[in-house]
């Protein structure tokens, strides 16, 4: 259902679109069909303003941010093996490009956003990238993100689908479930008591269930 609902809204749109330009043509747009392309958050450009307003005036960190980003892959790892490169595609540039870039990386991983790990690139060689929801929702915990900012940020990722915020309770725990594959190595490490009645009226014995969500501290 949810998949004919998106192709019936894509089909209006392009109709619309046909209307306001009908010189257009496909080969004329930057499609994700192309080569090159990368996943982004939807809520990315809100969160990159949030990142700023929390690395202090004038020291803007979302662009360096968004930059690396685009270098990700899904597992959330980069080496940073090309600073003078990511710098400049930052909007560095200068004598002074390299140093600003690593400020802002050093930022980045002091609000909590990244983390670093040094290695034969010196002690910017490695970096991973949390979830910034998780980030952004222990600052406005406290009391360092604006509320108009944090109110947009939930209701917009509401309307998206991205519930990321609920994962940390109101003290920034975050909360883990456990999901099916969790459960089935715990069941094989442990498996349950089977049943055998050896007496007659005997009750068969009962396998204690672990709970599938469980407080854990904060990360990242």
């Amino acid at each position: 259902m949810a998949g004919r609902r998106q192709r019936d809204i894509a089909k209006r749109q392009i109709v619309a679109r046909s209307k306001l330009w009908p010189e257009l043509q496909e080969p004329m747009l930057w499609r994700m069909e192309n080569e090159g392309w990368v996943a982004v958050p939807r809520l990315m450009p809100l969160m990159m303003s949030i990142m700023d307003d929390l690395s202090g005036k004038g020291y803007p960190v979302g662009r360096t941010y968004f930059e690396m980003w685009c270098r990700l892959r899904e597992e959330q790892f980069l080496t940073l093996n090309r600073p003078e490169e990511m710098a400049f595609h930052a909007g560095f540039e200068g004598q002074r490009a390299l140093r600003t870039w690593k400020d802002r990386v050093q930022r980045l991983a002091n609000l909590g956003f990244i983390g670093l790990k040094a290695g034969p690139l010196g002690d910017f060689s490695y970096a991973v990238f949390y979830n910034p929801y998780h980030v952004v929702k222990r600052a406005f915990l406290a009391g360092k993100v604006q509320e108009r900012k944090w109110q947009a940020l939930i209701i917009r990722a509401n309307e998206v689908g991205a519930f990321d915020p609920d994962d940390l309770d109101d003290a920034g725990n975050l909360l883990v479930v456990a999901d099916d594959d969790e459960e089935e190595e715990e069941e094989e490490k442990n498996p349950p008591q089977k049943t055998v009645n050896k007496r007659k009226g005997r009750s068969p014995a009962r396998a204690e269930l672990s709970p599938s969500v469980k407080k854990v501290g904060k990360s990242g």
